[in-house]
């Protein structure tokens, strides 16, 4: 029997950094995958594919759109999505194929199959011609993710009725694509296929988009899809899915309770997502689960069985692929006898429309609910000269500090780069940086991050420099 001293089941995000950071620091470490390519859903049917194809879709919304006011005249564009499908699957190969030489690199042993517990230190796998083949390991650390989820009414047939999944890979353009659910995968994925000329509507319980970010995002976000062309149907509850041949029939009802219904070829599934722990066998090893179905851990991320861990998706907090990593840094550092910390308020939420959008730090609602006296300096993009050179002027930077010690509480931002410039936002306020610090800290011209010092300035003292 193969010993090892840390063992990672699954090679997600989380996963593999697990393992990287754990044979870094000396560990025998091994990682186990059901699937043939190492990544998990991240690098395969997520994160990387998603972002592969809302760029391809953005270059042809340009070169339509775009391209003529820059002085750029060309025929009219065709999208051509098997060519679309095949550079996003060759995107993911080379990433995956970069986690391969990273395991080779810092020497982690690498099983396939499906892992399973056969006690708290062992796990068995089982391999897709059925052998099996069971491994000993001091440390074990559960990375199984998570799936899509669906309601309990929706079959899922991934022909017509989808998941984000089977969206990564259509081979056509849908007429009408009706997305179930106005959060970050379904405004991302109707994105794509809004860009290439399909008619999009979105259909959410909730009666705002991205529910969980700023409200002021939320706002501005609907205005630039609607301008878009995307079409939103909130407060609405969803109450059937049926399929007819090539037609997808979606009934909800209204917030008068009135009974509405829209019909597509295609319906996009995007209600969230759920801990993945299927043929995992936790109830040999002992591991527990919560009322939700996900492993439970305590503040070091130790399961109640002490030398089991669990990070990622399969627990609670935000289903991100950098909360996993942080999360699987932490569980390595801590075996060996390190101190490291998370601090979950800092985890940036990032949304990859066009304009993008992100935010880290306290909502303004939440700190309302939380009787937080708090100042707001807020900036347009349009106010920006870069902004207005590349033409994106739609958005803006929303930064939230403490009314008393002008301490950075929130960084709220819709606009271009806003998945990079959120990484400003995290860095002053891991340093409990002040707006003030923001402000007088020199931002380059003609750059999209002067927002986020003119929205600092406007939070600190009220004098922005170009509004």
């Amino acid at each position: 029997m193969s010993q090892f001293d840390v063992t990672v089941i699954g090679s997600g995000p989380g996963g593999y950094v697990a393992a990287i950071r754990a044979a870094q620091l000396g560990f025998k470490t091994a990682i186990i995958e059901k699937y043939s390519t190492l990544g998990g859903t991240c690098l395969n049917v997520g994160c990387i594919p998603s972002k592969a194809l809302l760029d391809s879709s953005e270059h042809f919304e340009n070169a339509k759109h775009n391209f003529e006011n820059h002085g750029i005249i060309i025929n009219e564009p065709k999208a051509d999505i098997a060519r679309m499908i095949a550079r996003k699957n060759e995107v993911v190969e080379q990433t995956t194929k970069g986690i391969n030489f990273l395991m080779d690199k810092n020497k982690i042993t690498v099983f396939e199959g499906l892992g399973s517990f056969e006690s708290a230190t062992q796990v068995k796998v089982t391999k897709n011609d059925g052998s099996t083949e069971t491994i000993d390991s001091k440390y074990i650390i559960i990375a199984t993710g998570s799936k899509p989820s669906s309601l309990p009414f929706i079959t899922l047939d991934k022909e017509r009725v989808i998941t984000s999944t089977e969206a990564l890979n259509l081979k056509e353009i849908p007429k009408h694509l009706v997305v179930i659910g106005g959060g970050v995968i379904g405004l991302e994925l109707g994105s794509v296929y809004l860009r290439l000329g399909a008619q999009v509507t979105v259909v959410e319980f909730m009666d705002k988009i991205i529910p969980t970010m700023d409200g002021a995002l939320s706002k501005e976000l609907t205005k630039v899809l609607k301008k878009q062309g995307m079409k939103f149907m909130l407060s609405t509850a969803v109450s059937a899915v049926e399929r007819n041949g090539d037609t997808v029939k979606v009934t909800a009802k209204d917030k008068k309770g009135e009974e509405v219904s829209v019909e597509g070829d295609y319906c996009l599934v995007s209600v969230g997502r759920k801990p993945y722990t299927d043929g995992l066998g936790l109830e040999k090893a002992g591991v527990e689960l919560d009322e939700r179905g996900r492993v439970k851990t305590n503040d070091h991320l130790q399961t109640n069985v002490a030398n089991i861990y669990a990070i990622g998706d399969v627990i609670k907090g935000a289903m991100l692929a950098h909360k996993a990593e942080e999360e699987g840094t932490f569980v390595a550092e801590t075996l060996a006898g390190q101190k490291p910390h998370i601090n979950y308020n800092l985890i940036p939420g990032v949304v990859y429309t066009w304009p993008e959008v992100a935010g880290v730090g306290k909502t303004e609602e939440q700190l309302k609910e939380e009787g937080v006296a708090y100042k707001v300096g807020s900036f347009p993009m349009r106010a920006l000269g870069r902004s207005r050179a590349s033409g994106d002027t739609d958005g803006l930077v929303k930064i939230i500090a403490d009314e008393k010690t002008d301490e950075v509480l929130g960084f709220h931002m819709i606009g271009a780069r806003a998945a990079d410039l959120v990484a400003e936002g995290v860095i002053a306020m891991e340093f409990r940086a002040s707006a003030e610090d923001i402000a007088r800290s020199s931002h380059a011209h003609p750059t999209y991050a002067e927002a986020v010092k003119e929205a600092a300035l406007d939070a600190t003292c009220k004098r922005p420099i170009h509004m």
